[in-house]
């Protein structure tokens, strides 16, 4: 009997619960998301995926998605690399890597044009996720790029750099490259979107959850027209989910009604444990694997290793 029958046979066992007992449903969805995911090694993509994550409304769990989709990759076997191009720095923060100022910074590559290789560290947790920290000098980078040459595409070139270097050394290639943009539409967020080849739009099931976002279809249309054609909206995650309420599943069908291609079928709920991890220097993945916000996002990852490998 293979591994992926025994596990399937296990799977198909636990017993249905009716959802009139919230708790004890959720205990049997993570039970069988924990048994599926067990030992999973995810998808190798046929060239790095670089995908830049994006949403200029704040706190819909942008930087939270970043990391934790980028550690779920790593934990199932993924060379992963997360650039922090946000200020305040809490990808760096999350994923447990120094990031005061004076570190060699995202900073450093875009305004002073160093190296991408001399800023990468590895992240404590996950040695083959590598981090390029955000320190508090990049508050001052939207200033300081404007009057540089090629402002917009400063991102892409170091970084193309960075993995046509790896490649001439024999190091291992990089799968999925995260971008983790600051809430605004400025240079930083424009050179990201130049990086990226694709995007990733986190929305949270609240109020309001698509207001904005009609603008930032806009200027991803915008930089396909003049910057970098191969840019597209890839993937909408949905965060913050409370399947209790009525608001938070009329979202859900409003973006799949609009998005059906793109939205995941996976959903991130409300989670504490997901919320005090960075506290801890880590990712929710590491902090409380087996969480339901830790089982919600390596679905979320797994998902998407195997979504983006079958549309290309």
């Amino acid at each position: 009997m293979t591994r992926d029958t025994r596990i399937e046979n296990v799977v198909s066992s636990i017993p249905d619960i009716d959802d009139s007992t919230p708790l004890a449903a959720q205990l049997a969805e993570d039970t069988r998301r924990r048994m599926t995911l067990q030992g999973l090694q995810y998808p190798k993509p046929d060239r790095t995926r670089i995908i830049t994550v994006a949403n200029q409304k704040g706190g819909v769990g942008k930087t939270t998605s970043t990391v934790n989709l980028a550690a779920s990759m790593a934990q199932g076997g993924l060379n992963v690399l997360v650039i922090d191009s946000d200020p305040q720095g809490n990808a760096s923060t999350a994923l447990g890597v120094d990031h005061h100022s004076g570190v060699p910074s995202i900073y450093d590559v875009l305004v002073d044009g160093m190296s991408m290789a001399e800023t990468v560290v590895p992240c404590p947790e996950f040695p083959n996720l590598l981090v390029v920290p955000a320190t508090i000098d990049l508050s001052g980078a939207e200033i300081e790029l404007v009057s540089l040459v090629s402002r917009e595409t400063r991102l892409r070139r170091a970084l193309d750099d960075y993995l046509t270097q790896r490649d001439e050394q024999g190091l291992p290639r990089i799968d999925y490259v995260f971008v983790d943009c600051p809430p605004s539409l400025g240079l930083l967020t424009v050179n990201a979107f130049v990086t990226g080849r694709e995007v990733l739009i986190p929305i949270q099931c609240e109020y309001y959850a698509l207001e904005g976002l009609s603008q930032l279809l806009k200027t991803i249309e915008m930089i396909q027209a003049h910057l970098n054609r191969e840019l597209h909206v890839s993937t909408i995650l949905l965060t913050m989910y409370d399947g209790r309420t009525n608001l938070a599943q009329q979202v859900v069908g409003e973006v799949r009604e609009h998005f059906s291609a793109q939205t995941l079928d996976t959903t991130i709920p409300r989670s504490v444990r997901v919320s005090e991890a960075p506290s801890y220097g880590q990712t929710v993945v590491s902090y409380e694997p087996t969480s339901t916000g830790a089982l919600a996002y390596r679905q979320a990852a797994y998902e998407m290793a195997c979504k983006l490998q079958h549309d290309h």
